[in-house]
């Protein structure tokens, strides 16, 4: 104490009363480590009372280093000035309800013994509790951070309860260790907030949490059973590299969660509202589910979940960003949007399951124009890296997604694995229509990919594209037999059906003076006419020749020598085509 070598603990009585009697409210105030018992602190606080509250008011405080043998009463005092408990220890309970820190509220590595309790308290500039140890209970229910909140290191080992806390500005719980159940329920982050290289050992709960800014849980630890949300972030949600060594169930109205080289360690599921899910290089073991949520999040209460923070959002869908470096062997994706999803580099990408309504992008629609030729696109689904490939063509039509963040310079070569993935995972559900798409994108691959694929190749897939549209455009083969059937009844009308049927003719020898006669009956050669070859009745034979041709039948008409080879070539080509159209039905319809 100013004026004496000892501090108020071991001050004389009367010297101790002369200074209490000394103090009026808002006094500023140097007790650093100073040994409180719970009368000695009763009676520095009762000195500072307001008459106007009834509450202690202090200005500037200092405890640094005190020690607080009993129960620290601060109930309802203000802080006009700066308060310093850094290192301080509350041996005791230490009782802040109501309290207001109008300056710095600093408890850098205080360590309170008892419960710690912070209900409703304000803080109003910066509230500071990096490395303090909480070894019993710490309350902060209904707590106001108006400045930055920081707990860096801060220990709690057991329940931390911020239920309802508002932090204003920024909240850092950065490598911070809750051993016991840590309580975040409708608190309010208006800033930023930190809870990277956290470990949480005992249970999270975050239920009704508004994150108005971003929210980080980069690198944190979730050792037991956690359960986060349902909670609304107006930014990201970034839960990269952080460890769930627990079943997981994550709640989140979020516009985007990062989960990059995330460890899941145990089954997950994560039900989405609003968001963009990037899950590249995600690690699990055990099933691990993404579902979109069509309504909005109910409480246990029955309540809503209020979503004022994503209004701006234009609808709730969830899409996926990236797969890539996942192995999706217990991957379930249910009513995504993975129009923009990056699918290369993902492992067993052929066991992923999708349930629900998973769509994807499609070609652009409508005719296009390039070099005066129209160009029509086949409709079917198509992958977010191919629209970015075919974009980056020298002569690539409008309406290919050239902004497609992260798909690097993948080309053929790496899609057509990613679409034969697909196409298998659609298979093995039994929805065979469903991957006919993703065998024509893979065929599609292949077609344009020249490293592995020889030009003879290429060349008869080029062909089977035009003519049938890889066997799954009945249109296609059907207008091709009705061309090939059209050319062949032109070609019989004009070269292949003779002027007129060539009729048998007898003719023999009888023996003088009677007895057997022999005849030799022989036709005449077809000739061409040479007249008017198009008429009806040549017509209606061609195409009666046509029509048998095309089921490997003959019409039995006599044809000319080019009539023959014309329908030798027909009944070749025209039931191929034919059974091109019968395939790509089945294909679009079997199930």
């Amino acid at each position: 104490m100013p004026g004496h070598a000892v501090c108020l603990a071991h001050l004389t009585d009367a010297d101790r009363n002369r200074y209490l009697n000394g103090l009026t409210p808002g006094a500023d105030i140097d007790h650093r480590g100073t040994p409180f018992t719970e009368r000695l602190l009763d009676a520095l606080l009762a000195a500072l009372l307001d008459p106007a509250t009834e509450y202690p008011r202090v200005g500037e405080a200092r405890f640094d280093s005190a020690t607080f043998q009993g129960d620290a009463r601060f109930v309802g005092t203000t802080f006009q000035g700066n308060a310093w408990f850094d290192s301080a220890s509350f041996q005791g309970l230490a009782w802040f309800d109501s309290a207001s820190f109008q300056g710095l509220a600093r408890f850098t590595s205080a360590s309170f013994q008892g419960y710690a309790h912070f209900d409703a308290v304000s803080f109003r500039v910066y509230a500071v509790f990096d490395s303090a140890i909480f070894h019993d209970l710490a309350w902060f229910d209904s707590a106001t951070f108006r400045g930055k909140t920081t707990f860096v290191s801060a220990t709690f080992e057991h329940l931390a309860q911020f239920d309802s806390a508002t932090f204003q500005v920024g909240a850092f719980f950065v490598r911070a260790t809750f051993q016991g159940t840590a309580h975040f329920s409708a608190a309010t982050f208006e800033g930023h907030a930190s809870f990277g290289w956290s470990t949480f050992q005992g249970a999270a709960g975050f239920r009704s949490a508004v994150f108005e800014g971003d929210a980080w849980f980069e690198e944190a630890a979730f050792e037991r059973l956690v359960t986060l949300g349902p909670l609304v972030c107006a930014g990201r949600f970034v839960l990269s590299e952080a460890t769930f060594s627990g079943p997981a169930k994550l709640s989140f109205a979020a516009r985007r969660l990062d989960c990059l080289r995330t460890r899941w360690s145990s089954t997950a599921e994560l039900r989405l509202r609003y968001t963009t899910v990037n899950f590249a290089h995600a690690v699990f073991e055990y099933p691990l589910t993404i579902a979109a949520e069509a309504d909005p999040f109910v409480l246990p209460d029955g309540q809503p979940v209020e979503e004022e923070a994503l209004a701006d959002a234009p609808d709730a869908t969830v899409r996926m960003a990236s797969l890539r470096g996942v192995d999706a062997a217990h991957l379930v994706l249910a009513d995504i949007d993975l129009s923009r999803c990056l699918f290369a580099g993902t492992v067993h990408l052929d066991q992923v399951r999708l349930e629900g309504t998973c769509t994807f992008d499609t070609v652009p629609p409508g005719t296009h124009w390039r070099h005066g030729l129209p160009i029509r696109f086949t409709q079917r689904r198509t992958l977010a890296e191919e629209h970015r490939w075919r974009a980056s063509q020298a002569r690539a039509v409008r309406g290919w997604n050239v902004a497609v963040l992260g798909a690097g310079n993948v080309g053929p070569a790496q899609l057509a694995p990613v679409y034969r993935a697909l196409r298998k995972a659609f298979e093995d559900s039994k929805n065979e229509p469903g991957a006919a798409d993703f065998y024509y994108g893979e065929m599609e691959m292949r077609r344009h990919e020249s490293t592995s694929t020889t030009r003879a190749e290429r060349g008869l897939l080029h062909s089977y594209w035009m003519l049938s549209g890889y066997g799954l455009r009945a249109s296609r083969a059907l207008g091709w037999l009705a061309a090939a059937m059209i050319v062949t009844i032109v070609l019989l009308m004009g070269f292949g059906l003779p002027k007129d049927n060539p009729k048998q003719e007898a003719t023999g020898t009888v023996p003088p003076g009677g007895g057997k006669v022999t005849f030799e009956i022989d036709k005449a050669d077809p000739q061409n006419p040479t007249g008017n070859k198009f008429t009806g009745e040549r017509f209606e034979k061609a195409l009666n020749v046509t029509l048998n041709s095309v089921v490997f039948r003959s019409s039995g008409q006599d044809l000319t020598t080019a009539g023959t080879y014309i329908e030798m070539a027909s009944r070749i080509t025209e039931p191929v085509l034919l059974g091109l159209a019968v395939l790509a039905v089945r294909n679009r319809v079997k199930r």
